[in-house]
Formats: C-alpha cells, structure tokens, sequence
C-alpha cells in the first residue's frame, strides 16, 4: 500500500514495471556503487611498492572489506545516512563508514589510507558510469531486445500480408505489413548498436584532475599509469584522461542522445501500430475481467500502445535536459550536476515502462487480415502507378497524364474500370495480359530477404 504515496509513478503505480532499477539507481544502490569504488581503491593502492609495510596490511584490510560488502545489510545504508546526516556530505559519509569498519577489524592504522589524495568527484564519477552500464547490460538492453525480438517475429510472420499503403494519409503503393515492421525493426536496431558503441567513461584524477595530492606525497609513482589500469581493471569503465574536477559528461550525453532517437523511433512506432488498430487491421485480444471503456462497453482501448508513447515523451525531456546540462559547469566545476545525476534513473524508469508496455500491447495483436485485403480491394487506384511504369517503358505516349485523366474523373475505380481501360490501350495482347495481372494484392515491390 506504500506505493500509494508515491509521489512518482515510477515508484507508484509503475513500482513494479520498474523494481529491477532500483539496484542501480536508488540511493542504496549510489551507495553500494561508492563503496565498491573506495574499497576496489584500497586493493589498487595495496599493489603499490611505495606505500611499504602498509600494501600488505591494505591487502588484508582490501579483502575483509570486500566481505563486508559482499553481505551489506539494510543497516549498512541506514549507517551510511546516518553519518551524512552529521556531515552534510554524503561521499564522506562513505569514508567514515569504511574506516569504522577498519576499526572493527582491528585494521585501523591504514584507515588514512581510505579516500587517499581523492575528491568526492574520484568516487561519483565512477560509480554513476558504472551503474549505467550495469542498468544497461542487465535490465535495459535485455528489455529493448525483447521487444525487437517480439517484432521480428510479427515481421516475418505477416511478411506475406499485403496491406494498402498511406501517403500523407491517402491511398499509395501497397506494401507489406511484415516489412513495415521492419522498417522499425532496422531503425532502432541501427540506433542500439550505436549506443552499445559509446563508452562509458569515468573521471578519476584528484581534485582538478592532475593527481596534485598523490604526486606531491608520491612524486616517484605513476599515478597516471595507476588510474589508468584502476578505472579500467578494477571498475571496467574507461578513465577520461583530461579533466578537471569533473567528469565532462560527454560520453554520458552521447548516451542520453542515442536513447532519445530510440524512443523517438518507437513514439513514432507506437503511433503507427495505434492507427493500425483504429483502421480495424488488429483486433486485441481480450482479458477477462479488462474493461476499455467506463461508459461503452464495447471497446478494447490500444492503451499499451498509449501509455508507451506517453512514458516515452516523459523520457525523451528528461534525456534532453540531462544531455544539454551536464556537459556544461562553470570552470573546474560548480555542484548542479550533482543533483542532476541523481535523476539519472527517472527517463531509465520511463522507457522501462514503455518497453513493458509495447511488449505486452505487441502480444495482444491478432491480424485482420481479412480487413487488410478489403482495403486493398477497395482501392484499386493504387495499381495506376504500375500501369503507366509499363507504359512507359514500351514508350506509349503520355501514360502519367492518361492514367491521371482514368483516376481523377472516375470518383470509384474498380478492377472492372481498369481493366476496361486496359482493353482501350493501343498496345498489344500480351502486355494487356501483363497489365490485368496486376492488382493491389500483388502489387508490392521486392521485399528484402533479411
């Protein structure tokens, strides 16, 4: 009953649409990803001849932590915000819990070592990166190639179904409802590969980005060399070389970017498939108990079709702000990114929530395709585009502005009309022949093979 009060339906209404997030992007889950950065630190730091008798002790301190992490409890967090409550610094809160830990451990002479020469930045932009490309790999990704599969399956099954084409919405060239699918199927396919291309890129290089703490106390380590071998073997992200203070956030917004051209693509998918079920070439199959309407109990609402459009819409703003505002910060950094970042989850939530519902609309369709066929049948106009190609190519004069004459006097063509038209061709027998064979339900093109 909790989610009730939410104030947010990613929390509420959609909480369970969306649960499979929350191990990403909900404060237990920055603060989980923190302390795996910290503690992941302390074992990078023990490999370092520099730091003498105390590699080994962090080697063991490394270990044990590792445990402990391993086995985070719900006080663990409570403890975590409990001490930000007193700092009014929710990084610090993750140090101070980790050295409270040494101290249980009786390893409290190489707590110094926690969060050494670092900033909160060092621990925020990694982590965030991080649990992006675990939503991705693990929640996202399998979602969206979910629904992909959903419709590959449709494309090849109605790939034999002709189906009356719309122009700026009047009757065109017949196509194929299969390879109208496709059509979407390549589009976004095209645009996740993009977006499983873009790196996700961490910042990690002390307070401006240069090492100045560890080099000043250390000045005969690599320290570059170090976070570069850190970033990516111990948090298999890729550490951004230049810097200041602050991740620029420009892999992030590349990210943002790829994920709003796929929702546009499936807004406009979405949109499609509703007008589909409007002109009657769908029926949806009926749950019992649903009701589609309070007033008029014969309709079954596309609503899977609507609210992915609309959850969609909401995400596309929000990765649009997030894509135009985090790149930008004054100097070596101001703080307003870090209130953004914390909203990283939301348009995640949105498009999870619109993945679930195109999967679930996807399901109910049931072709008509006796509709399909009648629309083809009643619109025999269509065919007038192949007659005056053929035309054209036996070099019969003026086939565009006859057939156009045939289309626009006569307000109802038939096959009947057409064919009455053929007969008055100045053309031979065999290619009247070849004109009569055409008709809606054969007329659409080549449909590729893959």
């Amino acid at each position: 009953m909790s989610s009730i009060h939410s104030i947010s339906p990613i929390d509420g209404r959609y909480a369970k649409a969306t649960q499979s997030l929350q191990n990403y992007f909900s404060e237990a889950a920055l603060i989980r990803y923190r302390l795996k950065v910290e503690i992941e630190y302390l074992k990078a730091l023990s490999k370092l001849d520099a730091l003498g008798a105390d590699a080994q002790k962090l080697e063991i301190a490394g270990k044990e932590l590792s445990n402990w992490f391993d086995t985070l409890k719900d006080t663990d967090y409570e403890r975590v915000k409990e001490i930000e409550r007193i700092t009014n610094h929710d990084v610090k809160a993750i140090e101070y819990i980790i050295k409270e830990q040494l101290d249980l451990l009786g390893l409290s002479e190489v707590k110094e070592w926690v969060h050494f020469g670092l900033t909160s930045q060092d621990i925020n932009n990694t982590a965030i990166p991080m649990s992006m490309k675990d939503a991705n790999l693990e929640v996202m990704y399998p979602m969206l190639e979910s629904v992909l599969q959903k419709m590959t399956e449709q494309a090849s099954a109605w790939m034999p179904q002709p189906m009356l084409a719309r122009t700026h919405g009047q009757p065109a060239s017949p196509t194929s409802l299969g390879k109208e699918w496709a059509v979407f199927i390549a589009r976004v396919r095209g645009q996740f590969e993009a977006l499983k291309r873009i790196p996700h890129k961490a910042k990690f290089g002390g307070a401006t980005g240069n090492f100045n703490a560890h080099h000043v106390a250390f000045p005969n380590v690599d320290w570059i060399n170090f976070g570069q071998n850190f970033v990516s073997e111990h948090l298999a992200v890729e550490r951004n070389q230049w810097t200041t203070q602050i991740e620029s956030y420009d892999s992030m917004a590349a990210h943002f970017d790829a994920w709003k051209r796929i929702c546009t693509i499936l807004i406009d998918f979405s949109r499609d498939v509703w007008s589909y079920v409007s002109m009657d070439y769908f029926k949806q199959e009926i749950k019992k108990g649903e009701v589609g309407s309070s007033a008029m109990p014969h309709k079954v609402n596309p609503i899977d079709f609507e609210n992915a459009e609309g959850n969609l819409g909401i995400a596309i703003a929000i990765l649009e702000h997030l894509s135009h505002k985090l790149p930008i910060s004054r100097l070596q950094r101001d703080l307003t990114d870090s209130t953004v970042l914390r909203n990283i989850g939301v348009p995640m939530g949105h498009i999870l929530i619109a993945l679930s519902s195109l999967n679930k609309g996807l399901g109910k369709l049931i072709l008509n395709s006796d509709k399909l066929n009648s629309d083809l049948e009643q619109n025999w106009a269509v065919v007038a585009e192949a007659i005056q190609t053929i035309l054209r190519r036996e070099k019969y004069p003026n086939p565009y502005e006859t057939l156009k004459e045939l289309t626009r006097k006569n307000s109802s063509i038939t096959k009947e009309s057409i064919h009455e038209f053929i007969d008055t061709l100045n053309v031979n027998d065999t290619i009247k022949m070849e004109l009569k064979g055409i008709t809606p339900h054969n007329y659409t093109g080549v449909i590729p093979k893959k």
